[in-house]
This record gives structure tokens, sequence and C-alpha cells, in this order.
């Protein structure tokens, strides 16, 4: 099968990833083998090229937003019909057994693995995973618009669940790229005023199309003080930004896998009031049904840019510039 493989960490500029011709993975006894169809480019695709996240291997496959159609099974895997539509995401498995896996927090499992990190993802023609933890996918999204859903949609919606928003609420969003575009449709349904903050003009504007209630930069004073907020841009400093127009008792909640430095805050003007600071751990498996229930109720339309297979390279140079207006996905075969 044709593949984009990662040989080792450096930029996107300098084509870290490698078109290899490369076995078919093995299916286990409770795997299903999926013919991909289409492959989101996630940020954190790009913090796993530049080895900003710690123990990747090598050689790697990247990718965990995985639209395609079952293509086998293992001898005890029969959740899924051949041929049915399926995706997989970041959670590729957990131990099952501790205290966070048995309290619904499966997310926090230590001996958690993911996808396209610990083992070869969606940057190819085809994928194993465990069949548990594979999803069915609503028949109102095509795969390219699907694709964005299994990660940057998980994700976000995690991120509104911690943030505690409800109707009526302030919501901030800080930084509108994949995950935020989706987030705020859902925010919105929810009954939520959101006020955007991004630098990009056209990150803006499609804030602006997407029903932002008001848009601007984080040197400007939004015209209220928000309740919740959510941090897509890996920038430590956010924090103080959007603690600073966050009323009492709000809650800024960090979406990222990686981000830098928090920076020194002063506790009486940014943190008192019982604000408080939280951050998403990946996701669980309820999380990602809950978004794709709610996706299809709404329904979301993910704004996407297309990359052939061989692209990958180039889709995560432009992610990295911020020049992706929306979603990056690879359209396989």
């Amino acid at each position: 099968m044709k593949a984009m493989v990662l040989t080792s960490f450096r930029s996107p500029a300098e084509k870290p990833l490698e078109l290899r011709d490369v076995p078919i993975p093995v299916v286990g006894p409770e795997d299903i083998l999926i013919k991909i169809r289409c492959c989101g480019v996630c940020h954190t695709d790009l913090h796993i090229v530049e080895k900003e996240l710690p123990d990747a291997r090598l050689p790697l496959i990247p990718g965990h937003e995985v639209i395609g159609v079952v293509a086998g099974a293992g001898e005890n895997a029969g959740r899924f019909r051949p041929g049915q539509r399926v995706g997989a995401a970041w959670l590729r498995s957990t131990c099952g057994k501790c205290r966070f896996c048995l309290s619904g927090r499966e997310n926090l499992c230590e001996s958690a693995r993911f996808n396209g990190y610990h083992a070869d993802g969606g940057y190819a023609e085809y994928m194993v995973v465990g069949e548990k933890f594979a999803y069915a996918i609503p028949e109102r999204f095509g795969d390219a618009e699907a694709a964005p859903l299994m990660c940057a949609g998980i994700v976000g919606y995690r991120a509104l669940v911690l943030s505690e928003v409800r109707p009526g609420d302030i919501l901030g969003l800080y930084g509108f790229g994949g995950s935020a575009h989706i987030a705020i449709q859902v925010a919105k349904h929810l009954g939520a005023t959101v006020f955007v903050v991004t630098r990009s003009a056209k990150h803006q504007q499609l804030a602006r199309e997407l029903g932002a209630d008001w848009v601007g930069t984080s040197q400007e004073e939004p015209p209220a003080k928000t309740t919740n907020a959510i941090l897509f841009a890996p920038v430590g400093s956010l924090y103080l930004d959007a603690l600073r127009v966050m009323d009492r008792g709000g809650t800024v909640v960090s979406a990222g896998i990686h981000m830098s430095p928090v920076p020194e805050m002063d506790y009486d003007r940014y943190l008192y009031h019982e604000r408080k600071m939280r951050s998403v751990a990946n996701a669980t498996r309820l999380d990602g049904e809950g978004l794709l229930e709610v996706a299809a109720e709404i329904p979301v339309k993910t704004n996407i840019q297309t990359f052939p297979l061989e692209a990958a390279n180039d889709a995560l140079r432009e992610l990295k510039a911020g020049r992706i207006d929306g979603a990056a996905v690879l359209k396989i075969g």
C-alpha cells in the first residue's frame, strides 16, 4: 500500500514525510482493517512531526482523523459489516481496568495508546484499529467533511463540556482553526453567545460566517465579560488574555495537547474570584459518540481544504503557517 512515512523529526518545510510502498497491516482477532478514503491533518500531527511530543517512534505513519470502509475483520470482530463506513480517532486503546477507565475517564488511562503516534495511522491506504475504538459515521456527512470531526470535532466537544458552557453564557474562542470552526457551531446550537479571538483576517471572516457574535484580537476589548473560554491556539499567554476579560467563576479550557509556557500571572487580577484553568487530555469514546450525534443533528458544516496523499508535507506546511481556512484533509485512493 502507499503511505506517507515519517522518517525523521523536522519542519514540514524540510519534507519529513516520504511516500513509500509498505505492507498492508495485519489484522488482529478484535481488529478491523480500514480501506482509507480520507484523513484529516491535525495540529497534533504537526507537533509529532516536529518532535514537540515525546516518545513517537520512527518510522511512523501519522494521522488520526480517519474515514474509510471496512475491508477486513479479525475472527472475534463482528461490530461492523464489510464495506460499512467507519472512522478512527486519536484514542487507539486503553487498559480498561485502571481507576480512570473504570470511572468513565479512559482519556486519562496511563496505558492509553494513540493512532498516528504510538501506532501507524491514516496517512495511508489502509489502517488497522480495534473495532471497539472505531465509529460508525452518520450518512449525512461526506467522507472529506467527516474527517475533521474525528479529532478536531471530538476534542472541541470535550472542551465545550469541560468549559461548562450553558445556554445564555458568553463563550470566548481563542484561535479559529479546524477545531474551533466546529466548536462554534455546537456552542451556538447550545444557545451560547460566542466571541472569537484570532489574528487572521481569513479566520475572522469564517467566524462571522459561522455565527460569531463578536470577532477581534486579544488586544481588543470584547463587548462583555466572558463566562467561559476555550484556547485552541497552543500559546500559553492566551490564558492571561482569556482570564483578563472573564467574569467571576468562569472557566478557561486549553484544548491543545501541547502548549508554550504559561507566563507568571498576578493571582488577584487573573485567577481570584473562583476562576478556573483546565486542560483537555485526549477524549473518551463517549465524547466521540456525543459529538457525532450532535453534529448530525445540527448538522455541522466543516470547511475543508483537500490535498492528495502525496502532498501531506504541503498540508502540514500550510497548517503551520495558518493558511488553512478550517481544516486540511488528505484524499486517499
